[in-house]
């Protein structure tokens, strides 16, 4: 039998799991939707997954390069494509695990939660390795010094992510046969 104090303990556990799914989706949208996904936004360097801009002395403006001219400077065009799809698709999976946690909660199903988990692993692998993709192809013009509040969004994400992982498979959901009817669960 389950005592009042350890379903309370459940809920708080899940609440947090769900506050963290939230504020780790949020720090996402804000590092590619609201910062464009730019790593690096600078008055006189704009380095980012859509954008790659170096000062131009000659005309005292950012020139920004497309990918045939990305080729000439060194930079795989081929790199930061996969860089991009990776990054872009971590929040995607993201928002899978919030539903997937929901469903896996009100209907007291480990499956549920176990895909979750699955969701939670490719979104943070995703995202690590869209940023380590990005970051090693455009080093010759990234410092630590110049990264922007964008890479330090992606940054705490993916501490997020990992966080989440631990959590979710460190604490997983109460399979069936609980004492917890379905309107306690939810």
């Amino acid at each position: 039998m389950f005592s009042p104090r350890s379903r309370r303990g459940d809920r708080l556990l899940f609440l947090c799991i769900m506050i963290l799914v939230v504020t780790a989706s949020c720090l996402m949208f804000y590092a590619l939707i609201l910062e464009a996904g730019n790593l690096i936004d600078l008055p006189n360097l704009r380095i980012g997954f859509f954008n790659f801009c170096l000062w131009n002395e000659t005309a005292d403006s950012l020139r920004c390069y497309t990918s045939p001219e990305l080729a000439s400077l060194g930079v795989p065009w081929a790199g930061l494509a996969l860089a991009r799809v990776c990054v872009y698709a971590a929040p995607v999976f993201t928002l899978f695990v919030s539903q997937t946690l929901l469903l896996a909660r009100c209907n007291s199903n480990q499956g549920e939660w176990q895909l979750a988990v699955c969701f939670l692993a490719v979104a943070s692998t995703l995202l690590a390795s869209g940023l380590g993709l990005f970051l090693t192809s455009t080093w010759k013009w990234v410092s630590l010094s110049l990264l922007g509040p964008g890479c330090l969004a992606l940054g705490l994400a993916q501490a997020l992510l990992i966080l989440l992982l631990m959590a979710t498979v460190a604490f997983p959901q109460k399979g069936e046969g609980t004492a917890l009817s379905k309107l306690e669960s939810c």
